[in-house]
C-alpha cells in the first residue's frame, strides 16, 4: 500500500443539512437489547436464559464472513424437533445461536382456506403450505450474517401477526421443521442433519393435548386431521426426507446421548472454523508502512499541546474532559472535509457573488462505539445541523478476550447515508472491525465509512485498511505498540475510564 498523501490545510467547520431541518429526530432503529424479556431470549431452561445478546465475532481477520454452522432438525408433528434443538442449544453453551422454526413460514390462507381451516380440512403438513421462497431467503440471510424480519405466526387464527421478529445471524444456526429436509435448497445450506424418531402413538399423544390445551381445537376435530392429513403426509414426505439424514435420534429429547454426541460434533467444527480474533489481529502486519486509507490531522503546535495534556496521567479529570473536547472537534472537523463537495455560487448581503463549496451529502449519520465513542457526539452534532445517531455496544468478554456485540441502534435507513463510525481509540482493530461488520451487514457500502479516532495504534490500522480498504481512517495520531493487555503504547490510558472517571477494572478496553 502507498503512504497517505496528508492534507497540510487546517480543517474548517462543516455545516451539513439534514433532510429533516426541523427539530433533531429520535432514530428508529433495529436494536439488540440486553433488557432480559422472555420475547428475546433464545431459550427458557431450568438453569438460565440464553439471549441474542453478546455475539462474538462473526468474521475472520479479514473481515470476510465465518461460515456459521447450520443444523436442521426434522421429524414428524409432535416428535419432539423443538426440544432436541432447544437441548442442543442449551449444551453447546455458546453465547450467540439462533433458531428457526419452520412454523414461522405457513402461507397467508385466502378466504377459502380459512374456511377450510376452521373445519380441520385444510392440510398445514403438506409442502404446499409453507412459503419456501421466503423461508430460503431467510435462511440464506442469516447464513450470510444479516439481519432478518421472521414472520410470526398465529396457530389460533391461522395467520401471520403483524409484527416480527428481529434475528441476526451466528455462530450457529438450528432450522428445525416438518419439512426440514424437503427443500433442496434449504437442503443444501444444512451441515449437520438431524432426524428425530418418535413412535407414532407418542406424537399422536403430544398432538391431541397440545391442538387442543394449546390451540383451542377440540378432539374430533383433531382426530380427523390426524387421520386425513397429518399421518398421510408424514409416510409420503416426512418419513421418506430421513434418507438424508446425518443423525437419526430416536425418542427425541430423552435420548441424552445423541445429543452429546451432536454437541460435540458442533464444537470441533466451530473450533476448526476458528472465532478467535483478537490476539491474531495484535500480532499482525508488524512493520509495514501505513495504508493509503489513513488520513491523519496535520500536525500543529496546537494539536501537539493537546496530545501533551491528554497524555500525562497526572492531568485532572476536568482538564482532561476540556482538552479532549477540543482535540475531537478538530478530528472531526477534518474527517468532514474528506466528505464530497460541490461549487457553489451564492450571493453576498451586498449583492456580490461568492463562489464556495456545499457538502454534496446532504445524509450523514453519526454512529458511535459505546461507551469511548459516545464522547464524540456532541462534537459531530456541534458541526452537523441536525445528524442522526447510532449507536453500537461493544464490550470484552472478560474470559474469551474477544469483543462481543451487546446492542445496536441504527436508523432503518442506513444504507442511505454516510456513516461516521467514532471510537475515543482503536488499538487491534478488533472492536472496529465488528462495527464495520455491523454496518455493512445493514448493506451499508464500504467506501460510505468513515471510521474516526482520536488515537490508534499502527496494528489497528493495518488490520481495518487490509479488511476494509475502502474505509477511510481518521485521527490524530498513530501509536507504535499495543501490549499484552492490548493497550496501546504509549497511548492515552484507558479513555473511557478517564472520561466517565470509572475503575480501570470496570471495563476493558477495545
Amino acid at each position: 500500500m502507498s503512504p497517505s498523501k496528508q492534507s497540510t490545510s487546517a480543517p474548517s467547520t462543516v455545516l451539513v443539512k439534514s433532510p429533516r431541518s426541523t427539530l433533531r429526530q429520535r432514530t428508529t432503529s433495529v436494536s439488540q437489547s440486553t433488557k432480559k424479556t422472555a420475547t428475546e431470549s433464545v431459550l427458557q431452561s431450568h438453569t438460565r436464559t440464553i439471549y441474542t445478546a453478546g455475539r462474538p465475532p462473526w468474521y475472520n481477520t479479514a473481515g470476510q464472513q465465518v461460515e456459521p454452522f447450520v443444523i436442521g432438525v426434522c421429524g414428524g408433528s409432535a416428535s419432539g424437533k423443538t426440544t432436541v434443538a432447544r437441548k442442543i442449544i442449551e449444551s453447546l453453551n455458546v453465547p450467540w445461536v439462533v433458531l428457526l422454526s419452520m412454523d414461522s413460514f405457513y402461507k397467508v390462507l385466502t378466504e377459502e382456506q380459512h374456511e377450510k381451516a376452521a373445519h380441520n380440512e385444510y392440510n398445514f403438513d403438506h409442502p404446499e403450505a409453507f412459503d419456501f421462497e421466503l423461508l430460503t431467503s431467510t435462511l440464506q440471510r442469516l447464513k450470510d450474517g444479516k439481519k432478518v424480519e421472521v414472520p410470526i405466526y398465529n396457530f389460533v387464527t391461522h395467520a401471520r401477526e403483524t409484527k416480527t421478529k428481529t434475528m441476526y445471524g451466528a455462530n450457529v444456526i438450528i432450522f428445525e421443521g416438518i419439512m426440514a429436509f424437503y427443500n433442496t435448497d434449504v437442503l443444501k445450506m444444512l451441515d449437520m442433519k438431524v432426524f428425530v424418531d418418535t413412535d407414532a402413538d407418542i406424537r399422536l399423544a403430544r398432538r391431541l393435548k397440545r391442538d387442543i390445551s394449546q390451540r383451542g381445537r377440540d378432539l374430533q376435530g383433531v382426530l380427523k386431521q390426524y387421520c386425513n392429513m397429518v399421518k398421510p403426509s408424514f409416510s409420503h414426505y416426512i418419513a421418506p426426507s430421513m434418507i438424508h439424514a446425518d443423525i437419526i435420534v430416536p425418542r427425541g429429547g430423552d435420548n441424552t446421548v445423541a445429543i452429546e454426541l451432536i454437541v460435540r460434533h458442533v464444537h470441533k467444527q466451530l473450533q476448526a472454523r476458528g472465532f478467535k480474533l483478537r490476539e491474531t489481529l495484535a500480532m499482525s502486519y508488524v512493520g509495514q508502512p501505513l495504508p493509503s486509507s489513513i488520513h491523519l490531522l496535520p500536525s500543529t503546535p496546537q494539536t501537539q499541546g493537546l496530545h501533551t495534556f491528554i497524555r500525562n496521567k497526572d492531568t485532572p479529570k476536568d482538564e482532561f474532559i476540556f482538552y479532549s473536547k477540543r482535540l475531537i472537534r478538530l478530528v472531526i472537523e477534518f474527517a468532514l472535509s474528506l466528505l464530497p463537495f460541490k461549487n457553489v455560487i451564492v450571493d453576498t448581503p451586498q449583492c456580490v457573488p461568492y463562489s464556495g463549496k456545499r457538502c454534496a451529502s446532504d445524509k450523514i449519520c453519526g454512529v458511535s462505539i459505546l461507551r469511548a465513542g459516545e464522547t464524540m457526539e456532541q462534537a459531530v452534532c456541534d458541526v452537523c445541523k441536525d445528524i442522526r445517531i447510532g449507536k453500537i455496544l461493544i464490550q470484552t468478554n472478560r474470559s474469551t478476550g474477544e469483543p462481543e456485540l451487546y446492542y445496536l441502534r441504527l436508523p432503518k435507513d442506513i444504507k442511505d447515508y454516510m456513516v461516521i463510525l467514532m471510537d475515543a481509540t482503536v488499538a487491534t482493530g478488533a472492536a472496529a472491525m465488528m462495527a464495520i461488520r455491523v454496518l455493512l451487514d445493514h448493506d451499508v457500502p464500504e467506501e460510505n465509512i468513515l471510521l474516526v479516532s482520536l488515537l490508534m495504534a499502527e496494528s489497528g490500522v493495518h488490520t481495518i485498511a487490509y479488511a476494509f480498504p475502502q474505509v477511510r481512517i481518521v485521527t490524530s495520531a498513530v501509536d507504535p505498540e499495543i501490549n499484552e493487555k492490548f493497550h496501546v503504547l504509549p497511548g492515552i490510558g484507558n479513555f473511557g475510564d478517564r472520561y466517565f472517571g470509572t475503575e480501570p477494572e470496570e471495563y476493558l478496553s477495545s
